[in-house]
C-alpha cells in the first residue's frame, strides 16, 4: 500500500472513532466544555499546543472535527515548541502529526538547557517559561488564546492537592487570562474529558505519544519511577483507593469546588485580599 495512502487511512480512521465509539466518553465532553465555559467565540484564532502527548494530540483531532462542523468562524493553529527534545522524541512527534495530518507549526527554545543546572523547583520554572515562549509566540502567530491538553484528572488531582500540601481550596480553572500578555486566553478544551478514555481511544487507534516531555525523564519515559515519588502521583493513588469505596468520589472532588457555600468558609481570598466570617457576623 502506498504509504501517503496507508497514513491517511490511519487519520480518517482516527477521525471516525471520535464520532462514532468515543462520541459519548470523549467528543460530547469536549463539545460540553466548549459550550460550558464559553471557551471559544466566533473570530478566535486558538494555538492548540501541542506537547507529543497523549492529551494534546487528542485536543488537536477533537479541534479539527470541530472545525468541521463550522457552527461559527474561527480559526485554528497547531503548534509545537521544541524546548530541547532529544532527535528520536523530536521524531516522534513529527511522525505523529504526519500520521493524523495535524499540519503542525514548530519552534524552538532553549528551555531544557536553561533550567538544567536549577536545583530549586527547576519543574516549576519550566512549566512557567514554557508557557510564556507559548504566549508570546502564539501572539506573534495571530492567535487570542492558547489551549492546553489538560483533562478532569488533572483538574481534581488539583484539588485534592492544593488542600493536602498547599492548605488551599483551589482548582485548575477551565479559561484563564494572561497576566503577563495582553489580550491573551489560555484554555482548557478537555476539562471533562476523562484520562482513562483518552488512554481507551489511543489504544483503539493502536497510537504511542511521548510519554514525557521532559529531557531529564524521557529516557525511563513509560518505568514511571520518577512520577511514583511525586506529589501527584500520590494523589492519584489516593483518589483511586477512595474510589474503589466510592465510585462517585471523582464527580464529588469536582462538584466540590463548584458549590462552595462561603457562609460556611472560615475564611477565603478574592482578588489577593483575604475576608474572613468574622467581617460580617455581628451584621
Amino acid at each position: 500500500m502506498d504509504d501517503s495512502v496507508e497514513k491517511s487511512s490511519k487519520a480518517e480512521e482516527v477521525e471516525k472513532s471520535l464520532r462514532k465509539k468515543f462520541k459519548k466518553t470523549i467528543w460530547s465532553k469536549f463539545t460540553k466544555a466548549i459550550n460550558t465555559y464559553e471557551l471559544l467565540k466566533p473570530g478566535d484564532t486558538v494555538a492548540v499546543c501541542i506537547s507529543g502527548g497523549k492529551d494534546s494530540m487528542l485536543m488537536a483531532k477533537c479541534f479539527q472535527e470541530l472545525k468541521r462542523h463550522r457552527k461559527f468562524e474561527f480559526e485554528v493553529k497547531f503548534i509545537v515548541m521544541d524546548p530541547g527534545y532529544s532527535p528520536a522524541n523530536r521524531r516522534m512527534i513529527e511522525e505523529n502529526a504526519k500520521k493524523l495530518e495535524i499540519p503542525i507549526t514548530i519552534f524552538e527554545s532553549d528551555i531544557f538547557n536553561s533550567v538544567s543546572h536549577v536545583e530549586k523547583s527547576p519543574c516549576y520554572l519550566c512549566a512557567r517559561m514554557r508557557r510564556g515562549y507559548l504566549y508570546h509566540f502564539a501572539k506573534e502567530c495571530g492567535c487570542s488564546k492558547i489551549a492546553l491538553g489538560h483533562h478532569f484528572d488533572d483538574v481534581i488531582e488539583t484539588i485534592l492537592m492544593g488542600m493536602l500540601y498547599g492548605a488551599q481550596v483551589q482548582t485548575m480553572m477551565p479559561k484563564l487570562h494572561s497576566t503577563n500578555f495582553e489580550g491573551m486566553e489560555l484554555i482548557r478544551p478537555l476539562y471533562l474529558v476523562r484520562e482513562d478514555d483518552i488512554k481507551a481511544w489511543q489504544r483503539y487507534n493502536g497510537l504511542s505519544f511521548l510519554q514525557c516531555a521532559c529531557r531529564f525523564t524521557e529516557q525511563c519515559a513509560g518505568c514511571g519511577e520518577d512520577e511514583l515519588l511525586s506529589k501527584r502521583m500520590e494523589v492519584k493513588e489516593l483518589i483511586r483507593t477512595l474510589k474503589s469505596a466510592n465510585p462517585y468520589v471523582e464527580k464529588n472532588i469536582f462538584k466540590s469546588v463548584e458549590n462552595v457555600n462561603l457562609n460556611t468558609v472560615i475564611a477565603y481570598k478574592q482578588n489577593g485580599k483575604k475576608h474572613s466570617f468574622l467581617d460580617d457576623y455581628e451584621q
